[in-house]
């Protein structure tokens, strides 16, 4: 049987808050839910990656069921009291790792569950029945570029499947800036920011990967728009199956 394809996404997490209040990148996550609703089926599996789900090797949780982890402090207590839950893919898992060994690459399977909230924010707008099984992968932060971007492609079959890999967030994210507070989110975006924001969207325009996965040095301003740069990895190693360009960006500043 013949499954509807899913291009790998990447969208920005932003703060928590995202789950609650209007933004752009909310804004962006609710037209792709009218884009999944008013499709034939839904995505049969998705496989999360995260910017805060963070392993010393790539690992799998691979529960029969997940729920939403509040992992963050400070938030008012309506965050604390959304919820979200949905099943997991023990045999899509087992997949997983067939095609993850077939690379040469190491990859542990847990039976264990959980969704962090740069997975959980955007699904449970995506798919708020919570009936699409989640895979969330765990990845190592230290891998360089190059590495991961194998990793991903290693998954590229899976789209064939119906999956849909998806790999959430931020497009900046420098939480030094905010060391003031949270400003207001039409506040005018700083420069260096936004020349970021530029490069990255014309290198992705160009499928330019030899020097996406070289950003840390090519980019302008990329050590501070990242002093740690596990919310712009997802980006770079979903697998690529077209150029990033046709991918759905919801980009946010944080």
């Amino acid at each position: 049987m013949a499954h509807p394809t899913f291009p790998p996404l990447y969208v920005s997490h932003g703060s928590p808050m995202t789950a609650l209040e209007a933004s752009a990148a909310k804004a962006a996550w609710e037209r792709l839910a009218q884009r999944f609703a008013s499709g034939p089926t839904p995505p049969t599996a998705v496989i999360a990656i995260s910017g805060h789900t963070l392993t010393r090797e790539p690992v799998l949780l691979a529960a029969p069921q997940h729920e939403a982890v509040h992992d963050f402090s400070g938030f008012p207590a309506e965050l604390y009291a959304l919820r979200y839950s949905a099943p997991g893919a023990p045999a899509l898992a087992r997949r997983v790792a067939s095609l993850v060994e077939r690379a040469g690459l190491p990859l542990h399977v847990l039976p264990e569950g959980g969704m962090d909230h740069g997975i959980w924010t955007p699904l449970r707008t995506f798919f708020p029945e919570g009936h699409v099984p989640v895979l969330p992968l765990g990845w190592p932060p230290h891998w360089s570029p190059s590495q991961l971007f194998a990793l991903g492609q290693a998954l590229a079959p899976l789209v064939d499947d119906g999956v849909l890999i998806l790999g959430t967030g931020a497009i900046t994210h420098n939480l030094r800036l905010w060391a003031g507070g949270r400003g207001a989110v039409d506040a005018p975006e700083i420069p260096e920011s936004a020349a970021f924001r530029t490069w990255m969207a014309e290198r992705s325009a160009a499928a330019d990967w030899p020097t996406l996965l070289d950003y840390r040095r090519q980019a302008p301003h990329a050590a501070h728009m990242h002093p740690t740069d596990e919310h712009l990895l997802p980006f770079l190693w979903p697998p690529v199956l077209r150029a990033p360009s046709r991918w759905a960006c919801a980009c946010t500043r944080a």
